[in-house]
């Protein structure tokens, strides 16, 4: 693509948390910063992604099915620590090129769920290689404010799992393994993310605000009830041969109660992190 529509689409990423609207609307899309094999500068792309669990993403270096290999990928050959932003955070990772079978088992999955991968590959020689972004460190909210990190995390979670729900209702008779990926990605990010609170946010605004013990509480009890649903969509999904229809009232079940639980947690503590 373009560099100024690169450009463009990078801009309005960053502006407003990860969402885009044009070809990547309602996508999942993050922003890879490569170092240059030649230059050494660093080169910002938007690229799809699919997720992989809560340590690792996986994009795909298809370049619309081209004859060459994008020169983000030549990049990051040369030069595997790479820079990931994902609306939310933005973190160091290394980049691993899936080789043999199991590239082979993950682009099949991939093709499973959109066959357009599919398509770019009948239109190349190439091999189109598939590559691993696994976390090396910390995750830095892209927020001004404890407060706006807080909304940015509980909003991440929501599109996801809209995108799930979209996921279930397009599916076909039988559960695809790139969707029961998507769903076990997203239980183990609320799980961190909730774990973290109970460990570490929760008691720190305890220390400071005394007064917040019963909201505090009530939260922690939320989340106990959040885990149980986290469990039966596991199981749901880890049925072989689990019909969409009869998981996604697991999906929907676990959503509704999220939602109330996050916009209560935003109620009552953005304004006390913000303070």
């Amino acid at each position: 693509m373009p560099n100024d529509f690169n450009q463009q689409i990078i801009e309005e990423f960053r502006a407003n948390g990860g969402q885009v609207g044009g070809p990547f609307e309602g996508a999942r899309l993050l922003l890879l910063t490569t170092t240059g094999a030649r230059s050494g500068a660093p080169h910002t792309t938007p690229l799809g992604y699919l997720p992989d669990g809560a340590e690792r993403s996986l994009v795909i270096a298809s370049a619309a099915g081209a004859p060459n290999h994008p020169a983000w990928f030549h990049n990051l050959v040369a030069n595997p620590r790479v820079t990931v932003e994902v609306g939310a955070f933005t973190y160091e990772a290394q980049a691993t090129v899936l080789e043999g079978a199991e590239r082979d088992r993950v682009f099949a999955r991939a093709v499973e769920a959109d066959s357009g991968w599919a398509d770019y590959q009948a239109k190349t020689r190439r091999v189109i290689p598939v590559v691993g972004l696994e976390s090396v460190g910390g995750l830095r909210p892209n927020a001004t404010s404890l407060g706006a990190a807080l909304k940015l995390i509980h909003d991440a979670f929501r599109r996801e799992l809209a995108l799930i729900r979209k996921e279930f209702a397009e599916s076909g008779p039988s559960l695809g393994a790139q969707l029961r990926v998507n769903c076990l990605t997203v239980c183990q990010g609320l799980h961190h993310h909730h774990t973290g609170e109970d460990g570490g946010w929760f008691p720190a605004i305890a220390e400071r605000h005394p007064a917040l013990a019963p909201t505090l509480d009530r939260l922690r009890e939320e989340h106990q009830k959040i885990a149980a649903l986290l469990d039966d969509l596991q199981k749901a999904i880890s049925t072989e041969g689990a019909d969409p229809l009869l998981v996604l009232p697991e999906v929907e079940r676990l959503t509704d109660e999220l939602e109330r639980h996050l916009a209560y947690e935003e109620e009552q503590l953005i304004p006390i992190l913000d303070a």
